[in-house]
């Protein structure tokens, strides 16, 4: 007999996904739970008294991922709770979910109801086709221009990336946290801090959350520092998802690579493409289509729509359309999109309405309200940064090569070294603040923050190692 406390519990978590017919994702149970009583539960704990509700065939699952939802098993008994509930819950899932056009609500409605009731849908190739770049347009130009508004910064006339440079610490923190918590990622806004900024791997967390995050930061910096030469290619887009996927994917031999075999997605009736030379095909065509785009918005959007209903890669390719719809933002300097603060629940049902039904209206409500929410957090804390240093822009990639230099050679950063390598690397007027800088640089290097120098873990081990001997 279950302790009368943990009986409790369990009620009260069977009435939360009584109340759900169509299913209720784990995040929407732990809002429930603390608007309730007032205390966000350990999501560990409520996994396990989840599974033990399916174990006792009181709740069962559907989906996998980020689609996994929990639902009462057809015919069970619902507590006498759950009517009383309904109302209250939907309540607070409204409060998680994003303010939906009519049209939006509609393709929610669509993609809630049970698998069996949704008609199967294969991959539609002239969603893509019938898109003309410059004439079609899933964002209305008034959108657009609201969209530019809110996204302008201080930083529009500067190279591309230097805006994105200027926040870097909390974008790369902000990000990773949020996409990978898109996939199901159990981390902390804390616990990925602490991982990005110190290398400091969080307590309980599986290895595989760990590597997604640290994936997600190289997979920013990577786009960052090359901001001038990135763009929509596929040369671009296959390294992007081999640092996002690496060391995540069952075949090591796929990442970086399109697709050769079938694939299924659970928690969907969708079917993507299964032949090799037409997913090559209408990838070319869709990135093709991506470059020819005017306005970095809609390159953003359209990215965000296309890329994963054509499921071009064998998995991340949600990833990849997150963090690649990045790259328009980045190389005008307007205001990244960091998906902070994005109901999950939202933005799996609008991809689905993508998926099944070919409509974006769902998908895009939840674009509009993510950017609209990244720009409030960064145009705030855009003016609380100092202004950055003319010299640090101008030195920045000989900064790179100086502590390159000094890494890679195992040198020791002495005064003489480092006056030395600064004659090298900046014009004799700056000679005196580049060795400052050089000198801030390798006091401050870290192993979390040894990408942004492009350098390898095992060179700066091996510099520190022979640091350490003298």
């Amino acid at each position: 007999m279950l302790p009368a406390a943990l009986a409790e519990e369990l009620n009260r978590i069977e009435s939360i996904v009584a109340a759900h017919p169509s299913g209720i994702g784990i995040t929407a149970i732990e809002a429930e739970i603390a608007r309730r009583h007032g205390d966000k539960p350990n999501r560990r704990t409520l996994q396990r008294r989840l599974q033990k509700l399916i174990e006792s065939q009181r709740i069962t699952t559907e989906g996998e991922s980020i689609a996994l939802v929990y639902k009462l098993i057809s015919g069970g008994v619902v507590p006498a709770s759950a009517s009383l509930t309904l109302a209250a819950t939907a309540t607070a899932e409204a409060e998680l979910y994003v303010p939906v056009s009519p049209e939006g609500a509609a393709i929610r409605d669509r993609v809630r109801l049970p698998l069996m009731h949704r008609r199967p849908a294969g991959y539609q190739r002239e969603f893509l086709e019938d898109y003309q770049p410059g004439t079609t347009f899933y964002l209305p130009e008034s959108l657009r221009r609201q969209l530019h508004e809110m996204g302008r910064t201080s930083a529009n006339e500067r190279p591309a990336g230097t805006y994105a440079r200027d926040i870097l610490g909390r974008l790369l923190v902000d990000l990773s946290w949020a996409s990978s918590r898109l996939e199901g990622n159990t981390y902390s806004r804390l616990d990925t801090q602490n991982l990005i900024e110190f290398g400091q791997v969080a307590k309980g967390k599986d290895v595989i959350e760990t590597q997604m995050i640290l994936n997600h930061k190289a997979a920013i910096e990577m786009l960052i520092e090359d901001a001038d030469e990135v763009g929509f290619d596929a040369f671009t887009f296959k390294n992007l998802h081999a640092v996002l996927s690496q060391d995540l994917m069952r075949d090591p031999q796929a990442s970086g690579r399109l697709r050769r075999r079938p694939v299924d997605i659970s928690g969907t009736v969708f079917h993507p493409l299964a032949l090799p030379q037409v997913i090559e095909d209408c990838f070319t065509m869709l990135l093709a289509k991506a470059a020819a785009i005017p306005d970095p918005f809609e390159q953003a959007f359209f990215l965000m729509v296309q890329l994963p209903y054509l499921q071009p890669f064998e998995d991340v390719n949600k990833r990849v359309s997150r963090i690649g719809a990045n790259i328009p933002l980045f190389k005008r300097n307007l205001c990244p999109l960091s998906f902070i603060d994005v109901p999950e629940h939202a933005y799996i049902e609008g991809t689905l309405g993508v998926y099944e039904l070919n409509r974006i209206a769902l998908l895009r409500d939840v674009f509009v309200w993510a950017y609209e929410r990244s720009c409030q957090r960064y145009l705030a804390i855009a003016q609380t940064m100092v202004e950055p240093d003319p010299l640090k822009i101008k030195y920045r990639e000989a900064l790179i090569q100086a502590v390159q230099a000094i890494v890679k050679g195992l040198r020791q950063p002495s005064p003489a070294v480092i006056a030395e390598v600064a004659r090298d690397h900046a014009a004799e007027t700056d000679q005196a603040a580049f060795r400052e800088m050089l000198s801030a640089a390798l006091q401050q290097l870290h192993e979390g923050g040894i990408a942004r120098y492009r350098l390898r873990r095992s060179e700066y081990i091996a510099w520190q190692h022979a640091h350490a001997q003298v």
